[in-house]
C-alpha cells in the first residue's frame, strides 16, 4: 500500500510529501529545516531514495539538496533549470521507478516559473495522484508574477494550458498534492479545502472553468505584492543551500541588548502581542510566532540586517530559529530568554494601547480634542475591497520608507486581524509616535459604526 504523508508549513503556507511503501520513499519539495523529514522517515521505518523539486521555489529556501545529501537519495530536478550542484535531471515524460510498489511520471507545467514540472503518482500500473507544485492548487493556481511582471502574462497563459493538461491526461479520481495555496504568497488565492482530485478541480478551479483569456485576467487582476525577500530564494536554491545551522545563537545580556536597539539594529519581540503590549523594550519591535512570523519579519527586514531574538523561552527562540531558515536568515547575532524585565535591567519599560474599532468610533466622536490620524496597513487589493474613510493607506510592507506620509498626531493603525497592526504600531512606537493598535477584526469597523467604503464595482455587480 502507498502512503502520502503530508509535512506542514503553515507559517509559510506550504506543504511537502513524503510518499512510501513502507519501505523506500520519494520526498517532494521539502523544506530547509530537513531534520523533521528524516525523523518522520526514521519513525516510518522508511528509507528515503529520492527528493524530487517541481520547481525552484521562490517563497523558501529548499532542503532539497542536503536532504538528498543526507540520506544518499536521487535528486530529481528539471534539467533546464541551471542549477549550480549534480543532481538527476529529469523531463517530460520521463518515469522514475521509485520502488517496485511505485514510481511517478514527470510533466512539464510550465505557469508558475518557465520550468515547472508536475510529478504523477503510479501504483499498480494506475495513477492515484499528482504533485503539482505551484501549478494546480486546491481551487486556484500558482501566480505568474515572480519572475518579473514583463513574464505574467505568457505566464498565465501557461499555466493554463498547464492545468488543462493536467484535467485532460489524469483520472477524475487522480488526488491532488500542491505545494502552495495554505497560506503561501505563491498562491494565486488562497484554498478553502484541504483535499481535492481532478475531478474536484474541474468544477471549481478557474483554470478549467474560464477560457484562457478570461481566467488570465482575472489572475493577473488578482495579484498583489509579494514578500521582498522573494526576490533571494530562487538564486539561493540555484545555487543550492546546506542544512542549516539549529544551534541556540549566543546569548545577550540586557547591555547589549540596549547598545544594539541605539544602533538601530533589529531586535525582535516573539512574544504575542498582547504580552508585548503590556511592557516591552523600548526599541524592540512585535514580531509574535503565532501569525506569518518569517512572512513579515522576512519582508521588512532590510538586507543583511542582523536580528536579535527575544523570548520568553529558549523554546520560542529555537521556533523562531527554524522558521527564519527557511527564508535564508540562518544565524540571528544574539538571543536571550526570559522576561522584558531581564532584558531592560532596571531600565524603564514602554508600553502599547491595544483598543477595538468600537474604541476608534468612540475616539473619532470626540470633540476635546484633535481627531486621530487612522492608518490602514493591510494590502492593496485588501484596501481596495473596502476601507475606512479618510484612513491613510500605507501596506506595512512600505512603511519604514513612508513614515514622512504619516499625519502628526495620534496614530491608530489597524489591518484585518491585529497582527499586522501590532507590528507597525511597534515600529512607530520605536521611532517617538504615539500609536495605539487596534487588536480587532476589520469586520467589526462598520458595526462599530466607522464609515466604510466598499468597493463600487464590486458593489455593482453584487447588485
Amino acid at each position: 500500500m502507498i502512503d502520502v504523508v503530508r509535512i506542514e508549513t503553515p507559517s509559510l503556507g506550504d506543504r511537502s510529501y513524503l510518499v512510501h511503501d513502507g519501505e523506500v520513499g520519494l520526498v517532494v519539495d521539502p523544506q530547509r529545516d530537513i531534520d523533521r523529514i528524516t525523523a518522520l522517515a526514521a519513525g516510518l521505518g522508511v528509507r528515503i531514495t529520492h527528493v524530487a523539486e517541481t520547481h525552484m521555489h521562490n517563497d523558501y529556501v529548499s532542503g532539497g539538496l542536503a536532504l538528498s545529501r543526507t540520506c544518499a537519495a536521487s535528486y530529481l530536478v528539471g534539467a533546464c533549470e541551471p542549477a549550480g550542484f549534480a543532481r538527476t535531471p529529469v523531463r517530460d515524460g520521463d518515469s522514475v521507478e521509485v520502488s517496485d510498489a511505485f514510481l511517478v511520471r514527470v510533466a512539464a507545467t510550465p505557469g508558475h516559473t518557465f520550468n515547472h514540472l508536475a510529478y504523477v503518482l503510479e501504483a499498480g500500473g494506475e495513477v492515484t495522484g499528482v504533485f503539482t507544485g505551484g501549478s494546480l492548487l486546491f481551487g486556484s493556481t500558482g501566480r505568474t508574477d515572480l519572475l518579473g511582471a514583463d513574464h505574467a502574462a505568457a505566464l498565465a497563459r501557461a499555466q493554463h494550458a498547464s492545468a488543462r493538461r493536467l484535467a485532460r491526461e489524469l483520472p477524475d479520481s487522480a488526488e491532488v498534492f500542491p505545494t502552495h495555496g495554505f497560506g503561501s504568497f505563491c498562491a494565486a488565492t488562497q484554498a478553502a479545502a484541504q483535499s481535492s482530485t481532478i475531478g474536484q478541480e474541474k468544477l471549481a478551479n478557474h483554470a478549467l472553468t474560464l477560457d484562457e483569456e478570461a481566467y488570465a485576467e482575472a489572475l493577473l487582476a488578482g495579484l498583489d505584492a509579494w514578500p521582498a525577500y522573494y526576490a533571494h530564494m530562487g538564486p539561493a536554491n540555484l545555487a543550492g543551500a546546506e542544512a542549516p545551522d539549529l544551534s541556540p545563537p549566543r546569548r545577550a545580556s540586557a547591555a547589549e541588548l540596549r547598545v544594539r536597539i541605539d544602533a538601530g539594529e533589529w531586535v525582535v519581540d516573539l512574544r504575542d502581542r498582547v504580552a508585548f503590549a503590556a511592557g516591552f523594550l523600548p526599541g524592540s519591535f512585535s514580531f509574535p510566532l503565532d501569525g506569518s512570523f518569517a512572512t513579515y519579519l522576512g519582508w521588512l527586514l532590510p538586507p543583511g540586517a542582523q536580528v536579535i531574538l527575544l523570548g520568553q523561552t529558549p523554546e520560542q527562540v529555537a521556533r523562531a530559529q527554524r522558521e527564519l531558515v527557511r527564508i535564508g536568515v540562518d544565524r540571528p547575532a544574539a538571543a536571550a530568554t526570559g522576561t522584558p524585565g531581564d532584558w531592560a535591567a532596571g531600565q524603564p519599560l514602554a508600553s502599547l494601547r491595544l483598543a477595538r474599532f468600537s474604541d476608534l468610533a468612540t475616539a473619532m466622536e470626540r470633540r476635546d480634542a484633535a481627531p486621530p490620524v487612522v492608518l490602514d496597513v493591510r494590502r492593496r487589493l485588501e484596501w481596495e475591497a473596502e476601507h475606512i474613510d479618510g484612513a491613510v493607506h500605507i501596506p506595512l510592507h512600505d512603511l519604514a520608507e513612508r513614515l514622512d506620509e504619516i499625519p502628526p498626531g495620534e496614530v491608530w493603525v489597524h489591518c484585518r486581524t491585529g497582527y499586522r497592526s501590532t507590528v507597525a504600531a511597534s515600529l512607530l512606537a520605536a521611532r517617538g509616535r504615539d500609536v495605539v493598535g487596534i487588536d480587532d477584526e476589520i469586520d467589526n469597523a462598520a458595526a462599530a459604526g466607522l464609515p466604510v467604503v466598499a468597493n463600487q464595482a464590486e458593489e455593482a455587480q453584487q447588485r
